[in-house]
This record gives C-alpha cells, structure tokens and sequence, in this order.
C-alpha cells in the first residue's frame, strides 16, 4: 500500500541529509539517558501503541534509553505543550499526533503553543484509518443506508470527545449531506462508547480503526467507510468515505516524532534517520500490519512533515472554527 498524501502541499517529501557514520561518532548526544518520549494519551490507544514500539527500536539505535511518558488530558495537549516547553536538548522528545498537531489548532482558541512554529518537526511514522461503524446487526449496512436513515430520524454517533478528530469527521459529514438528525455523543476516549455501541445505547461511532481491527475480524461491528484515499490490504472489502461520494472525509489519525522548537540539527538528523529506520524493522512492519496502520512511503520528513502538519491543521483546524466546534464546550 503506497501511501497517497491527502494534502497535496506535503507531496513532496523531504528527507533530512545523512551523516557520516564519523558525524555521529563526534556528536555529543546523547551523553546521558534516559530520553523521553511523550505519549499525548493513555496507555493502550494508537498514539501510546505508536510511542512503545518506536521507543523499543530507537533505544539500541541510539544507544541510550528511550522511555515513553504518558501525560494525556485535554485531548493531548498538556502532553504537547510540555513538550514545547522543554529545553531542545534532545531529551525530551513527543509523539507528534493528529489531534493536538492538527485538530486542536481550530478546537481550542487559546492553545498554549502554535502546532508548527513551537517544535521541531522530525518525521511522520504512521497512519492509521478513521472509520464509522455500526453493531453488526444494524438494519443499517451501507453509508448509503446511514444517510437514509439520518434523514428519516434521529441517529447517535460516538466520539472519543467534543472537539476530537472523530467528532469532527461526524459534523462535516452532517453538514455534507444535510442530516441534522445525527446527534453527537461524547465519550472520554473509545472504550466507554463501544461498550455503548455494542450495547445499542448508540446507533453507531466514528474512531481509528487501531481499536477496532479485533472486533472487525470477529464479526461484532460493520464498518460503512474508512477514511483512507483508498482501500487498505488489512480490510480490502470496506470502501472508503471517498468512492461512496464524500471525499472531504478523507483523513487519517496519524501519529510522528518531534521536539522542541530549536533541536540542533545533528541531534534531529540522527533521531530522524533512526526513527525512519526504526518504522521499517520486521518487528513494527508486522504489528503496523496486525493493527492495520501503515508506515508512510516514501518517508516523511523534515520540511516536508512540517509542511504536512501546517496544512492538515489549516483544512481540519478550519473546519472546526466553521462549524464551532470547541473543546470542552
């Protein structure tokens, strides 16, 4: 599956320029250890399950540790702004994420730092499809069959909370297809509103398919569209928003490495070229596959996941200030 950038502006990427194996040697990081790396969420979701493994595979690349620290709250981003806070020394590092790099730049109108110009953007690592589903004994079996059916009356979507990435997909597509019957439902996180969802307490959920693939292969929830430019090798059945007739849906929940803004750039070209070749090792490429996520190719780095990041908070960021979207609210 060859990655298509959604956002044309990013398509061309940048990697950062290689060192000498003698560059390396000379620098003098890292010195010490650990290096941390911040979750912007709770242990089990894509973001942590992204942080653990990269940690795993950078730590031996290094050569020191890498440990990961959860601080998640306010849809990620305390866990950013520590992270924009640190001093740029290459021991305070951040999981880079779609929701409080992207989304929460429209979501919360006093952010404590800017998604870009805050960080120092080192590299997109993983891509993971949004999807809307339903209990696999919903009447409803199409997206064709949801627009019906939110036009005849009132239909519940979950969301991992107000001002999420996935409460956004719900009100773009309400306002898409004129359906002001579809009412949101905000959960804090995923856990809590698939239990609603399998309990019938919900018609249906937007979220990342990282959670769900167990319960996809199981047989206990239909999806109806992923998010996905086009159809991923993990569920080649299950279309995606774009070809059922609503390509503005088209995103993904992804997930990169960054620092603070001022990283020397020996320090960033090292951690970009391990990170790069951290996502590729068999260990990662076979979970990435197990949780039907994918590793971005060619690489994304440098200038060009800065770019990345810059334009997707300009298309889902605007949409939230549009629709009014705010966290919390």
């Amino acid at each position: 599956f060859r990655r298509q950038l959604i956002l044309g502006g990013a398509a061309a990427t940048l990697a950062a320029p290689a060192l000498a194996p003698s560059a390396w040697a000379q620098s003098a990081w890292p010195a010490r250890g650990p290096i941390r790396l911040i979750s912007t969420f709770p242990p089990g979701g894509f973001a942590d399950t992204m942080a653990r493994l990269l940690a795993a595979e950078l730590t031996p690349r290094i050569g020191q540790s890498v440990v990961v620290e959860n601080r998640a709250g306010a849809g990620g981003t305390l866990g950013a702004n520590l992270a924009a806070q640190a001093a740029p020394d290459g021991y305070t590092l951040v999981m880079s994420h779609s929701s409080p790099f992207g989304v929460a730049s429209g979501t919360y109108p006093n952010l404590a730092y800017n998604v870009v110009d805050s960080f120092t953007h080192l590299a997109l690592l993983a891509e993971s499809a949004n999807l809307l589903m339903v209990k696999s004994d919903s009447p409803i079996r199409t997206l064709a069959d949801y627009i019906e059916a939110a036009r005849r009356g009132p239909i519940r979507y979950g969301s991992s909370g107000i001002g999420s990435g996935t409460h956004l997909m719900g009100e773009v597509m309400a306002r898409q297809a004129n359906l002001p019957n579809m009412d949101h439902v905000p959960y804090r996180g995923s856990a809590a509103g698939l239990s609603d969802l399998l309990g019938g307490r919900i018609e249906s959920m937007f979220d990342p398919i990282t959670t769900n693939t167990g319960m996809i292969r199981d047989g206990q929830v239909r999806v109806l569209a992923l998010s996905t430019p086009a159809r991923i090798p993990a569920f080649p059945d299950i279309p995606t928003f774009a070809e059922q007739g609503m390509p503005v849906l088209t995103n993904t929940t992804w997930a990169g490495l960054s620092g603070p803004r001022g990283l020397p750039a020996d320090i960033a070209t090292k951690l970009t070229e391990a990170s790069v070749a951290a996502m590729a090792t068999p260990n990662v490429t076979a979970r990435l596959e197990q949780l039907a996520n994918y590793a971005p190719n060619p690489p994304v780095t440098g200038e060009a996941y800065t770019a990345f990041i810059r334009e997707f908070a300009d298309k889902w960021g605007g949409a939230a200030r549009q629709l009014g979207i705010v966290a919390g609210a």
